[in-house]
């Protein structure tokens, strides 16, 4: 049996505890490791950005559980879109127009927002809890390289965050997502293969 199939044992309960709170986690994304929160709020987004010391004029990605979970947050998504979700073999993000209910910090200044539907078991299972989207940004400071794995994590982000999830590195990890902008005409930009 392949770990990735193994069910996670996992208390999710300081995790979420620090997300209704307003407050940021460090977690394994289903790439990278990620500093996430409440996507619903913007105080805890403004400190994503003072963390990573990102500019707001750039977007965050927004994790949903399912489609269904993306529809109330989306007020129109575009039939393709469905399609590559459900068809993507790697983890792929989709900006799509008319955001709702996001925290206008995390929303582009056209109203767009990046979607990601994660097929990994622990996203999955913290997103079904949760009930809300989750903020997925790369666990670094800004301008700075991505984490390849949970070593490579500076002092400063995981000082910065309230909760640290306990769990390994996974095999899948350290690759971004591609990033594919679709607008409601269904016109189509890749952003990143």
């Amino acid at each position: 049996m392949s770990s990735s199939r193994k069910p996670i044992l996992f208390d999710f309960k300081p995790a979420l505890e620090a997300l209704r709170a307003g407050e940021l986690i460090l977690y394994p994304t289903d790439t990278i490791w990620g500093i996430g929160c409440d996507a619903t709020n913007a105080e805890a987004v403004q400190k994503v950005y003072e963390l990573k010391r990102r500019e707001e004029s750039k977007a965050m990605v927004c994790l949903v559980q399912s489609e269904v979970q993306l529809e109330r947050y989306c007020q129109a998504i575009p039939d393709v879109a469905y399609d590559i979700y459900d068809f993507a073999e790697k983890p792929t993000t989709l900006i799509l127009d008319q955001a709702k209910g996001i925290a206008p910090n995390a929303i582009a200044e056209d109203g767009s927002c990046a979607f990601r539907i994660p097929k990994d078991d622990f996203c999955q299972k913290l997103l079904q809890q949760f009930k809300k989207p989750l903020i997925a940004t790369s666990a670094n400071i800004s301008g700075q390289p991505a984490p390849k794995g949970f070593k490579e994590i500076q002092n400063e982000i995981l000082e910065g965050v309230s909760y640290v999830v306990p769990l390994p590195d996974k095999a899948s990890e350290n690759k971004p997502s591609t990033i594919i902008k679709i607008a409601f005409d269904c016109t189509m930009n890749i952003i990143r293969a």
